[in-house]
């Protein structure tokens, strides 16, 4: 049975004027091994993705309509791993077809563009898109459509880059 996330709602704090890096580093101390825990802020925390990154966390951030940011941090040894025997490894996927840099748009206008691009593509093309920030409005898109991805932010932790098979 999996463990339930720990929830801290930050959005107090900051908005009494306080620092709520105390808050959440004791949340971090207060997990059990393989425990999540989600954060809810007032904006997105993006120093913050880093900073859990070297503890072992990677950061889902969900921009929520009214400008709060919701965030599940989940330690790396209990992510799942995925493993669909019909599709190759991406290290077996073809040259990409076509390179996008999107990282001068929002995140709604660079999933429109790799959507529209990936439509005129062919079945089993692979397309090669940058972006700004982690493409979170992308991913379902892409899992309607049975398309198929891998994805990381570059060395310098700022540009997200992505290889997307069309499915």
């Amino acid at each position: 049975m999996p463990i339930e996330p720990l929830v801290l709602d930050v959005r107090p704090v900051i908005g009494a004027g306080g620092h709520p890096m105390e808050a959440i580093m004791a949340t971090v101390g207060r997990l059990v091994p393989g425990q999540a825990f989600r954060l809810i802020a007032p904006f997105r925390p993006e120093p913050l993705f880093r900073m859990l990154e070297q503890k072992g966390f990677d950061a889902h951030p969900f921009d929520q309509p009214n400008g709060d940011c919701e965030v599940l941090f989940t330690p790396r040894e209990a992510a799942p791993v995925e493993e669909d025997a019909g599709i190759p490894s991406p290290l077996a996927w073809p040259d990409p077809e076509r390179h996008f840099d999107l990282t001068e748009l929002d995140q709604t206008s660079a999933t429109d563009r790799a959507l529209a691009a990936l439509d005129g593509m062919g079945e089993g093309a692979v397309l090669f898109a940058l972006f700004a920030r982690e493409p979170d409005y992308l991913y379902s898109a892409l899992t309607r459509r049975n398309h198929r991805w891998v994805g990381n932010f570059d060395g310098s932790g700022e540009t997200y880059r992505m290889l997307i098979r069309r499915g």
